[in-house]
C-alpha cells in the first residue's frame, strides 16, 4: 500500500464537500502510514480516534497582526509536514489546494525529493485576481508534478493558467452510495415541515452564499404558487446569506413555504434528499466565484432525485442536461421557474431523470471508484 503525506486545511469533521472528499479517499487508499496534516476543529478527537490514517491537528487560525495574516498557518504546516517527511517514508506529498497547502507541499516535496500532487477545485482559479496571491497559486500549480482537476471546467481553467496538460489528471469527486441511496424513510421530515399529502418538497443543500442561486429559487416561487403548484422549499446549510434569504422570502410572500434548516445531522441528510421531489442549486458566477463541480448534485442523484443546476462553472460534470436534470441560467428566476414547473408537472420525466442519475452515480461516482482512480495515479518527478 502506498504511503502519502497529505496537507489540507479542510478535513472532517469540518463541514463541506472538499473535507468529505479527502476523508473518504485517503481512508480507502491509505493506512496508518498515511499522515494527514490538518486544522484542529471541534469534534476532531472523536473523529480521529477511529480513523485509519494518522491525523495531525494544528491550530491554523489566522493572526490579524501578522503580515500576511496567514504567515503563522504556513509556518505551522511547513514545520509539521517537513518533520514528517524527514522521519517517515512517503510515496508522495499531496495538497488539498494550491494555497496555502500547495505551496507548503511543493516546498517540502522539493526539500525531501518527493513528487507533489495538488488538487484544484475550480473557484479558487477564478477568484484570486492578479496580485501576489494569484501569482503564487499559478507558480505552485505550474510546478506541481500532478494537478488533480475535479471537472473538465477546472481542467480548462488550469490550462489557461499555463499548467501543462500532461500534468493534469481529471478525477471527479464521489459519493457514499451505501449512505446516500433511494428508499430511506422520510415521513417524519415532511411532518416536521407541516407538509400535507399533496404538497411536494423542493430541496437545496449548500453554503448560504449568493453564487448558489438559492435566492433565485425563492424569487421563482410566487409564480409557481400562483399557477397552483403545492410545495415547500427547504434549504440545508449555513452562511452569510441567511438573513437575506429569510427577508427575501418575506418580501416575496412565500415565507410560509420556505424553511432555512441550518445544519442537519449527518444521519438525516440522506433522508432529506429522499424526502424531496426535486433538488435545486441553480448556481451562477459572481465576480469569478463559481461552482467547480457540485458534490451535492451527485448526493441527490444517488438518492434517485433529478436536479436543477446553474449553467456556470463545472456543474455539467455532475448534472447531464436533459438526462439527469436540467441546467439553467442561475441569474434568471424565469428560467428556473420554467425548469421547476416542467419537472413538477411531468412526474414521469422527473422520475426518469432521477433513475438515470442514480445509475450514472453508482457506475461512476461511488467513493470506491474514486479511490481506485487515486490508487492508479502514478506520479513521477
Amino acid at each position: 500500500m502506498q504511503r502519502y503525506l497529505v496537507i489540507t486545511e479542510l478535513f472532517l469533521p469540518t463541514k463541506g464537500g472538499t473535507a468529505v472528499w479527502f476523508d473518504e479517499v485517503y481512508r480507502r487508499i491509505g493506512d496508518r502510514r498515511t499522515h494527514i496534516v490538518t486544522a484542529a476543529v471541534p469534534g476532531d478527537l472523536a473523529h480521529d480516534r477511529e480513523h485509519p490514517n494518522s491525523v495531525h491537528r494544528l491550530n491554523l487560525q489566522r493572526v490579524p497582526w501578522l503580515k500576511p495574516e496567514s504567515l503563522g498557518m504556513y509556518l505551522k504546516l511547513f514545520t509539521c509536514a517537513l518533520w514528517l517527511a524527514l522521519t517517515r517514508r512517503f510515496t508522495a506529498v499531496h495538497a488539498g489546494r494550491a494555497l496555502p497547502e500547495g505551496f507548503v507541499a511543493w516546498l517540502v516535496a522539493r526539500l525531501t525529493f518527493h513528487p507533489v500532487v495538488i488538487y484544484a477545485h475550480g473557484e479558487e482559479l477564478t477568484t484570486w485576481g492578479a496580485g501576489a496571491k494569484f501569482r503564487a497559486m499559478r507558480f505552485v500549480l505550474r510546478h506541481a508534478d500532478t494537478v488533480i482537476a475535479n471537472s473538465d471546467y477546472t481542467r480548462e481553467e488550469l490550462l489557461k493558467l499555463g499548467v501543462p496538460a500532461i500534468q493534469i489528471v481529471l478525477i471527479n469527486p464521489g459519493v457514499d452510495t451505501e449512505r446516500f441511496q433511494p428508499g430511506l424513510p422520510y415521513a417524519d421530515l415532511h411532518a416536521q415541515l407541516g407538509l400535507s399529502a399533496d404538497q411536494k418538497l423542493l430541496l437545496s443543500v449548500g453554503r448560504l452564499s449568493r453564487r448558489k442561486g438559492f435566492d433565485s429559487v425563492i424569487k421563482a416561487l410566487p409564480q409557481l404558487v400562483a399557477e397552483g403548484f403545492q410545495m415547500h422549499y427547504a434549504i440545508i446549510g449555513v452562511g452569510e446569506d441567511q438573513d437575506y434569504l429569510r427577508e427575501l422570502s418575506k418580501d416575496c410572500g412565500v415565507e410560509a413555504f420556505v424553511h432555512l434548516l441550518g445544519h442537519v445531522s449527518p444521519g438525516d441528510l440522506p433522508r432529506w434528499y429522499n424526502a424531496c421531489a426535486l433538488f435545486l442549486m441553480p448556481n451562477r458566477e459572481i465576480n469569478g466565484d463559481t461552482e467547480g463541480f457540485g458534490m451535492v448534485f451527485i448526493e441527490a442523484a444517488a438518492c434517485g432525485k433529478p436536479a436543477i443546476a446553474g449553467n456556470a462553472g463545472g456543474t455539467g460534470a455532475a448534472v447531464l442536461d436533459g438526462v439527469t436534470g436540467l441546467r439553467v441560467d442561475g441569474n434568471s428566476a424565469h428560467e428556473i421557474k420554467a425548469a421547476m414547473a416542467s419537472l413538477l408537472r411531468d412526474v414521469r420525466l422527473a422520475e426518469e431523470m432521477g433513475r438515470a442519475g442514480y445509475i450514472r452515480t453508482c457506475e461512476n461516482f461511488a467513493w470506491r471508484l474514486v479511490a481506485d482512480r487515486m490508487k492508479s495515479l502514478r506520479t513521477r518527478r
